[in-house]
This record gives C-alpha cells, structure tokens and sequence, in this order.
C-alpha cells in the first residue's frame, strides 16, 4: 500500500529567538550546558509541538516494516499540491500545523477535500481537542468531570471570581507548551502577570481552571466505537520535583529536568492505585473518548482532587511517540507495559484507520 506521511519536524531556532524566549519565560536558572550542548531546541518552546527527526525516522520505518511504501510530506504550505499529486492509498498524520488556533485540522482537512483516507481523528474533533474550552463544553455537555474554568484574553479586576491556587495556560497550546512553574497562581498579581504573559508571547487568550491538588495521570488509548483499548494508566510522580517546585507537569520539568542523561523518575506504568480508581479513570477516558468521536487513538490527561475523584483535564488526539525508550513519552511507554513495541504501536494505528475506511476489502 502506498503510504503518505505527513508531519511537522522541528526548525533550527535562532540565537535570537532562543534568547527572548528564554528571558521573557524567566528560565535562564535552568538552563545547564547538557541543554545547551545537546537539546538547544528545547531551550524554546516554538517548535515544542513538532517531531524531531529521529521520531520521523522511527515512523517511517515502523511503516515500511509492515510492507507498505512511504512518501514524506512535511505538512507545509506545499502540502496540498503534494497529497494532490502523489494520491497515497492513505496517509499516516502526525502533523500539528504551521499556525493559528485550528492549524492541527489543516492537513485532515486537505485530506478530506481530496477525498484521500488518513488516521487519526478529523479536522472537526482535533479542531474541538485544540481549543482547550470547547474540549471542556463538549465534556461538560456529557457530563465527564473536568476542572471549572473560564477564558480571558484581559487582566482580572474581582470578576470573574476566582478560586486560588488557579492554573493558567494558553488556550490553545500543547506538549506544555506555554505552561511553566509560574502557571500556577496563588492571587491575583501572579493570575494577571500570567493572563499578560501568555497574551504577549502567543498573541492568544488564557484559560484558567481551578487546580486540583492530588494525583495526576496520563491515559493511552486506542480504537474506535466501543471498540477501544485503554492501555495501563501511567501515574506522572509529581513527588520527585524538588520541594519547592510547584507540583504540575510544566515544560522545565518535562524538557528541562528530563534527559536521557539525567532522567526523572517521572512515570509509574502501570499506576500504583486501587482497581477502584483504575476503574473510574478509565471510564471517564473512555467517555471522552467517545463523545468528542476521536478516532485510532489518543492520549487523555488526568488529575484527582483531594478525595482522589478523577477530572479530565487535557485531550490529545495527536499523542507525542518519542520511539527511544530513554525519552520519557507516554503512548509509547504504556504500549510497551503491555507488549507492544515501537513498530507494532505504529502499524497498529495505521491498520485500525485502514479498516475503519475498509480498505482491506
């Protein structure tokens, strides 16, 4: 079968562009000379979203494996007249778009137009995932526990109400991507000062959510219909940043602190937690799942509150595949816990998209 490929790889940064970066994040602390000299893409969180060639390559030849050819097509402006050209059987997308809110619908959409079949979910569901506060109507709409929120695009004067400690994120950003150790806020100053930033770094509005202070998990899955796999839930161990760091997922923990040369004990595969617990994550996955119609796979964020009640608070139809085990990457780590290699991972998506569209007749 012929095989296109469509993805984003990530850009040499300029000096420039690194440095306004990092001062405008206020992260020149963490910033070591293993950063420096090995992960200097990192040091921005441009391209966060974006796959590096390594990861491309790993894909590619998981696809190949399976006896299928592949053509590459960077998801570019030159994407459209590619797909219209080579016409694959289908496409494998991993593409998060060059820019603006729905850029991650981009490349589906073009596919839909042309009439060519490809994984993952569609423009429409990615569309909704990518904006966080549609995500989190649809969820609430279904009743599928998610955090209070509300969006601003201006600072807070006492209305709308809010419950400290809040996080605070980009409303439309992910791979933690704008969300630092200063997301969370403990009054209405560090609220503000966050509201600002992320208005002047990613010319876009806020969302803020009333943080939950337990446990936090990430959930893959694969599948469609009522057909899905939940794969062992990953618990992400929050307990191993220092003691002063707040305890939240940020980028300078995931991209910073976490090296294949000094790597986090970040996550437990499986979790550590009663059948209980396992039980009500996994329902509340599988819901969301479901009712935002996501297709092949996806990856869903979880944190509890207090009481260890379970809320949903990031969807990602387009999960992160880092294939070195050595990197910290969720789908690909919960894969393995149950047998299933890098290759296998990959081969299996495609062949749930080929008989979704029936491709195998």
């Amino acid at each position: 079968m012929k095989v296109g490929f469509t993805y984003n790889i990530k850009k040499e940064i300029e000096h420039e562009e690194v440095q306004s970066s990092i001062k405008l994040n206020n992260r020149q602390k963490f910033i070591d000379s293993n950063l420096v000299e090995n992960y200097s893409n990192r040091l921005s969180d441009i391209y966060a979203e974006w796959d590096d060639e390594e990861t491309i390559s790993a894909v590619e030849q998981a696809i190949q494996k399976a006896g299928h050819s592949v053509n590459r097509i960077e998801a570019d402006e030159n994407a459209f007249e590619k797909l219209k050209t080579i016409r694959p059987d289908i496409v494998f997308n991993m593409a998060e778009g060059l820019g603006g809110a729905s850029r991650e619908s981009h490349i589906p959409a073009m596919l839909e137009m042309l009439n060519i079949p490809y994984t993952a979910s569609g423009p429409v569901t990615i569309g909704n995932c990518h904006d966080k506060s549609i995500c989190k109507e649809i969820l609430s709409y279904n009743g599928i526990p998610n955090p209070d929120f509300f969006i601003t695009e201006s600072i807070v004067n006492g209305y709308p109400k809010v419950k400290y400690p809040a996080f605070v994120k980009p409303l439309h950003e992910g791979s933690s991507k704008g969300i630092y150790n200063s997301s969370l806020v403990n009054n209405r100053e560090q609220l503000n000062r966050e509201i600002t930033r992320i208005k002047q770094n990613y010319s876009q509005p806020s969302i803020i959510e009333n943080f939950l202070d337990g446990r936090e998990f990430t959930v893959a899955i694969l599948g469609n219909g009522e057909n899905v796999q939940v794969l062992p839930v990953i618990e992400i161990n929050l307990s191993c940043l220092p003691k002063d760091f707040p305890k939240i997922y940020s980028y300078e923990v995931k991209w910073f602190f976490d090296t294949r040369e000094n790597k986090l004990d970040i996550f437990t595969c499986p979790a550590k937690i009663s059948e209980s617990l396992t039980n009500k994550i996994e329902e509340i996955c599988k819901k969301a799942y479901l009712a935002l119609r996501i297709r092949d796979w996806a990856r869903i964020d979880v944190r509890c509150d207090s009481k260890e009640n379970p809320y949903i608070i990031e969807v990602n139809p387009l999960p992160g595949i880092l294939p070195n085990p050595d990197d910290n990457s969720c789908f690909p780590k919960a894969a393995r816990a149950v047998g299933m290699d890098y290759d296998t991972l990959i081969q299996t998506v495609l062949n749930l998209a080929i008989k979704r569209y029936g491709l195998n007749n």
